[in-house]
């Protein structure tokens, strides 16, 4: 029994190659490469066209692009933005829980103004408010159908940034509504159970339990809400107040020359302020993802840390090679 084991033959005589004069070639991507040359080269001509074409004129642009009038209409635009948005999420949660409400009142009521707002476009909204005084001469406080205790002049009441504010807080509200009512929704319905379990009140359950797990899905679709706000404040240089958009259709009709440089003005400073939001919104859905993703998606530095870490492993499997 030994010596068969001793003699016996082994069934392949080929030895296989060292680890190290092994080779493994990465698999070919051309059709990748030449759509990335491609888009490099289109990318190219379109910087190139935007620096030497004199008509852009960014001599121009660069001498209004921080004049007091535009810093001026840019600080208003803020400000509308900052008001509307504030007042719109007030308005869509109250309109949420209408809409979630036991109440066929509520629910029904919710529903048309969320129904109503959605469809007239904001520039109708805008100059039905501009307007209003033509309608009622005055708004009046009291018993309905009855005597009134307070009167207002509403023609004093409304000025332009009172019409351009709550024009765009009844739109918003009616988004931000949807936008909250999902992100209650999405809450698992065992929460709700849970809490009816231990006895808690309505509110009690609402503030402490439901809302803060809505949040994860509100906030960050919210502040994608945000950049709409701020391109829609354009709207209000139609109801007279001088905001980004209506400073630089002023200068423009004061200087006819520099109409093409005022509006690259304007569209820089919306491109700033988009991003910004932007930013905001990726931090904001980064720390609301904690618990629900079992690694928070890197942030824009750590992209590119690991980046400059892989292409340096590469370099070197490279040169060992």
């Amino acid at each position: 029994m030994s010596e068969s084991l001793g003699s016996a033959v082994p069934l392949s005589t080929t030895e296989p190659c060292p680890a190290a004069a092994q080779r493994v070639l990465p698999l070919r991507h051309p059709g990748r490469w030449i759509a990335s040359a491609i888009v490099l080269v289109v990318v190219a001509q379109i910087v190139h066209g935007l620096a030497t074409n004199p008509f852009f004129q960014w001599d121009r642009f660069q001498y209004w692009f921080l004049r007091p009038t535009i810093l001026d209409g840019l600080l208003i635009t803020l400000e509308v933005t900052l008001y509307s948005a504030v007042l719109g999420l007030l308005g869509g949660i109250l309109l949420a829980l209408a809409r979630l409400s036991e109440s066929p009142v509520l629910r029904a009521v919710s529903w048309v103004y969320i129904w109503l707002f959605r469809s007239v476009p904001l520039i109708v909204v805008l100059l039905f408010l501009y307007n209003f005084s033509a309608l009622y001469k005055t708004l009046s406080l009291g018993v309905p159908f009855g005597p009134a205790f307070l009167t207002f002049d509403e023609s004093r009441l409304a000025t332009d940034m009172v019409v351009a504010v709550v024009g765009l807080s009844l739109n918003e509200a009616a988004y931000a509504a949807e936008v909250v009512r999902g992100g209650i929704l999405s809450v698992d319905q065992g929460q709700h159970e849970a809490a009816s379990a231990l006895g808690l009140p309505k509110g009690y359950q609402f503030t402490r339990i439901v809302f803060p797990q809505a949040l994860r899905s509100i906030t960050p679709n919210y502040v994608n809400q945000l950049i709409g706000l701020i391109k829609g404040t354009s709207l209000v240089f139609y109801v007279s107040l001088l905001d980004l958009f209506g400073s630089v259709q002023s200068m423009g009709s004061t200087y006819p020359g520099d109409i093409v440089p005022l509006l690259l003005v304007a569209t820089a400073w919306y491109l700033i302020l988009t991003s910004v939001v932007s930013v905001v919104q990726f931090y904001v859905e980064r720390y609301y993802s904690r618990g629900a993703l079992r690694s928070l998606p890197p942030t824009p530095l750590q992209k590119v840390r690991t980046g400059l870490r892989d292409l340096r492993a590469r370099a070197r499997k490279e040169a060992a090679i």
